[in-house]
């Protein structure tokens, strides 16, 4: 009885070894090994011994993460206050640098953005911050990057989120942006206006070309008037011509011009 309780105990203590000792590596980890307090290598997804007291082990997670870049206050280059934020891409390449090289890569690279955006965009007028966006966001992921290569992150993107202006400024934007709309109107008219006025003289030059043209012209305006009986068409007939008549021929030209109407 003796050695069979003997031979659990050891079973008992060797699983709970066994337990202490191996550590697991998920496919999205790299793990780290230290002995004796001093880096030892990277270990691979899967399942590893670790022995207590003398290796220490610890897990970074190698995935892309996000971070979001606070609100900061920053002033432009034409000495506008805006408040601005953004978000971070990035993920780690080498795990011992991460650990190894920087306290805390998270925080260090979230400060890295913040600085580094508020210095870009002290170099940029407003305007260009506006209409050139992707093209800043670009030049603040290339630094940063760089500055965190070291860390062994890589930095994948940078994106400007909000941009807040001073109410004063909105208001200064949307007076510009009106008179930009009345401007293209006054052109977008005047342009319609020399355009009817080619087409004027060249229906002038027309006319006068074709001798019977302009006359075919009135007896078709008349038509389309006179389809309105609310119309009232008058034909101004020189005197010379009236006095050519006598009173009755006379009435009989103006009874036929009333029937016209």
């Amino acid at each position: 009885m003796l050695p069979f309780l003997t031979f659990i105990i050891i079973i008992v203590v060797i699983i709970l070894l066994l337990s202490l000792m191996i550590r697991q590596v998920s496919e999205y980890e790299k793990g780290l090994l230290f002995t004796l307090g001093r880096y030892t290598k990277t270990l691979d997804p899967g399942w590893h011994l670790v022995i207590p007291v003398f290796q220490s082990f610890r897990k970074v997670d190698v995935r892309v993460m996000v971070d979001d870049v606070p609100e900061q206050d920053a002033i432009t280059k034409d000495n506008v206050s805006i408040k601005i934020n953004a978000v971070i891409y990035y993920k780690i390449f080498d795990a011992a640098k991460a650990i190894n090289n920087v306290q805390n890569y998270y925080y260090a690279t979230g400060q890295l953005a913040q600085t580094t955006m508020r210095n870009i965009v002290g170099e940029v007028t407003l305007d260009e911050l506006l209409s050139q966006r992707e093209k800043i966001s670009a030049e603040i992921c290339d630094i940063v990057d760089k500055a965190t290569d070291p860390w062994g992150i890589k930095v994948q993107n940078v994106e400007l989120k909000d941009i807040s202006l001073p109410e004063e400024m909105k208001r200064v934007i949307a007076k510009v942006a009106e008179a930009e709309r009345e401007k293209a109107a006054v052109i977008t008219k005047s342009d319609g206006e020399v355009q009817a006025s080619k087409n004027l003289a060249l229906a002038a030059r027309t006319m006068s070309d074709a001798p019977g043209a302009l006359h075919l012209r009135t007896l078709a305006t008349i038509n389309d008037v006179s389809s309105d009986q609310s119309n009232t068409i008058i034909f101004a007939i020189p005197l010379e011509i009236m006095q050519g008549f006598n009173g009755n021929a006379a009435k009989t030209i103006v009874d036929k011009i009333k029937k016209v109407k």
